[in-house]
């Protein structure tokens, strides 16, 4: 008999288009790629199909000089010994890390010593480094707190999280707690008009589903989301002062110390205190006058 040909409803995976697209935003500039995430329909996929897909783009990354190009694999699974099935097979396939949904099935139910003890056990097992990857909207409204994340940061094989929410609040309360190690803890955003406020409170950067169609763009405005959020540091660190003294030092506009009394001396430090700032002038000079 015959085997009948596969539902219309089921096409089969286009490795080819997820490896075009793949080099694609690479080559735009883009410094990594979440594979197999909610964009990617990773609950629809088989771990066959999985592997297929994640080993393809690897392949091609080498064969095309994108050597050590960080590829994250997502999972989305609900229980603990899938996932790590699928955190060794994205291992296996070539992935570096993983970004695992946070379980949400029983939301309403789950308190976070449970959340927290899911993901210790996940990433006791797994043989890459694991993200933390919070989207409320696919997983049944789950809750993670800010102290959650403070735990799961001090284990060695926890990596990083992906906010997919509008809580700016949980962004600083995360990206800038002084309780976690930021050098090898890094919180994203998952959208990208959050980028600049996110980056401002510490995060790395973005996660964006708009950077999969304007790739460039999207990176232009992370590399200036980083500039501008190191001016800025010289109007927190003085205020007025600090202003009014960089008018007069890069447009010769007004003296360096163009304040009334109280106010006086300009930037504590003079010509010692603004070379430490040059770097970051320098950059910001170079963006406004190629506009």
């Amino acid at each position: 008999m015959a085997s009948p040909p596969p539902p219309r409803d089921i096409p089969p995976v286009d490795i080819d288009t997820q490896v075009a697209h793949s080099l694609y935003l690479a080559r735009a500039g883009i410094k990594g790629l979440v594979i197999l995430g909610s964009t990617g329909e990773a609950i629809h996929l088989t771990n066959k199909e999985r592997f297929e897909v994640l080993h393809g783009v690897r392949q091609a990354f080498e064969r095309e000089g994108f050597k050590d190009y960080p590829i994250i694999a997502g999972t989305a699974t609900q229980n603990i010994e899938e996932t790590v099935e699928q955190l060794k097979g994205a291992e296996e396939a070539g992935a570096q890390y993983g970004l695992c949904l946070v379980p949400g099935y029983f939301a309403g139910a789950s308190t976070q010593e449970g959340i927290l003890r899911w993901f210790t056990a996940v990433a006791d097992r797994s043989p890459i480094p694991i993200m933390i990857y919070h989207y409320p909207g696919v997983s049944n409204n789950v809750k993670v707190v800010p102290s959650t994340y403070v735990a799961l940061a001090k284990h060695p094989n926890i990596v990083g999280c992906k906010l997919s929410h509008g809580d700016v609040s949980y962004h600083a309360q995360i990206a800038s707690n002084p309780s976690i190690d930021h050098s090898s803890f890094a919180t994203f955003t998952g959208l990208g008009q959050q980028l600049l406020p996110a980056v401002v409170v510490g995060a790395a950067g973005a996660i964006d589903g708009c950077a999969d169609f304007f790739p460039k763009t999207v990176v232009r405005l992370y590399e200036l989301s980083f500039k501008v959020s190191a001016m800025e540091e010289i109007i927190v660190k003085f205020g007025t002062v600090g202003i009014k003294e960089a008018i007069s030092r890069l447009r010769s506009m007004g003296d360096r110390d163009g304040t009334r009394l109280p106010l006086f001396g300009g930037i504590p430090g003079d010509d010692a205190e603004w070379a430490k700032w040059k770097d970051c002038v320098d950059a910001m000079e170079e963006e406004e006058q190629s506009l």
